[in-house]
């Protein structure tokens, strides 16, 4: 793998080098000439005291070396941006952009009250909460010690580690909260967890670039300390150019690598339909990523079974935007979910008093709250199986989710009257919806060497096909331990050596699938596609043969859907 990703890179630097300065910078980096600029400047190698320098040269000041990423962040002067993208060592310049956070019955719905009457709790993982900082609360101690589980915080372009916003402790309580606060009834995933706080959101839940590149980083150089073994990312923004440009993307390839699970929200932007998909293409980065388990939100419905269960329809879907990366991995619970976020002033609870549900306990809804979800159930496995690699968890995590899905479902906003109506296809619920006993009770391996990368998307205009494509190294192979209906569901959906062949889904007048509407020339796949206008889809289902309807409470994510 380091061999092929050495490959990747050396290609990715020839190609960048033959297109020029321009092609070299981002496309939203845009700036008054006679302005200073934060910018991230990835180069070919990890900066040295040369590379600074070089930088320096042209007017620049280095703010924070970010080796993870092969790059730092300098303040460097607009008019220069030509000039340092035309430095032979320079292979993207992009800038520090902004990220913000993705906004009582989960445990049951997806299992893990039978791992924990077998001990599996998570005790001796670290997790590495990304986020707005973690709120100190009875239900993140140690019962036992009364102690509490949080055991190292940094903060990171913010000042104080303490959560003021409370996004980050409500993620923290949906992964390893013990339910102390409200006699075990709001309890985590994983309730022994250690939690490692690397705070890079602001008081309003927003935060840049830099600083979770350099929280990546800390968590890397902390893993053997802490035992850190998984990253939770409940945060995100939108894609600018492919993973392989992105130091987002870079950071948590370099912590996958370095034996850490990095789990990401898929977005909550599964209604969004301004560029006439319906919700498709707009997962967020580093969601984007084809190493990191990403994660969409399941409602539910209230109830602690799984079979009434719909997708969230804010949930973002894919394929990714300009490498068109199958997305999400896994559904998990997301929508109105309760967690502890601590005492104090939190932004949150001042700004929606409606959503505190007793004591402490508060209720968000967003692919924010699905992902600690999945966070906690790699903690459960990685307790049980300390040995397994992030691309063994990955592999494994996938195959064993729940493929029982209805073939569609419309959810009605209460206020607006707006229905919208989602399709339970690869693009919207990945490989299933995580089953962590199913998981706990499987010992496949993935082969020595195997990946577990995300496939890729690939669109034949001429025959109207939609491929799968994995690299020759990946785990989804042809076998019947890994092959691609083992883990994506039943071979119905993959049609003739396709996902979907010609009598697979659903398409003709319906809104959904006009002609051109997912498939055009500017939306899904770019001009650097392959364009069309002919439909794609089949006339028969991918999932099962019912759909279910339901209201939603409110357009946000505030307060979720019904």
């Amino acid at each position: 793998m380091t061999h092929f990703r050495h490959i990747c890179t050396l290609l990715l630097i020839s190609a960048l080098a033959l297109a020029g300065p321009k092609q070299k910078i981002a496309p939203d980096l845009k700036a008054d000439p006679a302005s200073f600029v934060n910018v991230i400047v990835q180069f070919n190698q990890r900066p040295t005291t040369s590379q600074h320098q070089k930088i320096a040269n042209h007017g620049g000041t280095l703010q924070a070396e970010l080796p993870v990423a092969s790059a730092g962040l300098y303040s460097v002067p607009a008019n220069q941006l030509n000039a340092i993208a035309a430095e032979p060592e320079v292979v993207y310049v992009s800038p520090d952009r902004s990220v913000q956070r993705m906004l009582d019955v989960t445990a049951p719905s997806v299992n893990a009250e039978i791992a924990w009457q077998y001990g599996w709790n998570g005790k001796g993982v670290g997790v590495a909460i990304i986020d707005s900082g973690i709120a100190d609360s009875p239900d993140l101690h140690d019962p036992a010690t009364g102690k509490t589980r949080v055991v190292y915080s940094q903060a990171f372009g913010v000042t104080g580690t303490v959560d003021v916003y409370g996004h980050g402790s409500h993620v923290s309580g949906i992964l390893g909260g013990n339910g102390s606060s409200s006699t075990g009834k709001y309890m985590g995933i994983a309730p022994a967890v250690n939690f490692i706080n690397l705070r890079v959101l602001d008081n309003n839940g927003n935060g840049v670039d830099s600083s979770v590149i350099s929280a990546i980083q800390t968590a890397i150089q902390l893993k053997d300390t802490y035992n850190i073994r998984v990253i939770n990312l409940s945060l995100g923004r939108r894609v600018w150019e492919t993973y392989t440009q992105d130091p987002l993307c870079q950071a948590v390839e370099s912590a996958w690598q370095a034996g850490i699970v990095v789990v990401a929200a898929a977005g909550n932007n599964g209604r969004d339909n301004s560029a006439g998909t319906n919700g498709y293409a707009t997962i967020t980065a580093p969601g984007n990523d084809p190493y990191v388990i990403t994660v969409g939100a399941m409602k539910t419905m209230g109830t602690a079974t799984r079979s009434d269960d719909l997708v969230a329809s804010y949930s973002s879907k894919g394929p990714t935007l300009i490498d068109h990366i199958v997305k999400p991995d896994l559904v998990a619970p997301g929508n109105r979910m309760v967690s502890n976020i601590g005492k104090g002033g939190h932004t949150l609870s001042h700004d929606y008093p409606q959503n505190i549900v007793t004591g402490t306990y508060f209720r968000l809804s967003g692919t924010s709250m699905a992902t600690p979800v999945v966070s906690g159930a790699v903690a459960l496995l990685l307790q049980q199986t300390p040995t397994l690699t992030p691309d063994q968890v990955k592999a494994r995590l996938m195959k064993t989710a729940s493929k029982s899905f209805p073939v569609s479902s419309t959810a009605i906003d209460a206020i607006t009257g707006i229905s919208y109506t989602s399709q339970y296809d690869i693009f919207t619920v990945g490989a299933g919806y995580v089953d962590i006993w199913a998981a706990l009770s499987n010992s496949d391996l993935a082969p020595a060497g195997a990946n577990a990368l995300s496939p890729t998307a690939t669109y034949d205009a001429t025959t109207g096909n939609v491929d799968v494509v994995g690299t020759t190294s990946t785990v989804w192979g042809s076998s019947t331990v890994w092959g691609s209906s083992t883990v994506w569901g039943s071979s119905t959906v993959w049609g003739s050596s396709t996902v979907w062949g010609s009598s697979v889904w659903l398409n003709g007048s319906s809104t959904v699938w006009g002609s051109g509407a997912l498939w055009g020339s500017s939306t899904v796949w770019g001009s650097s596609g392959t364009q069309g206008f002919s439909t794609v889809w089949g006339s028969s289902t991918v999932w099962g043969s019912n759909s279910s309807t339901s209201t939603e409470s409110t357009t946000t994510t505030i307060n979720g859907e019904n």
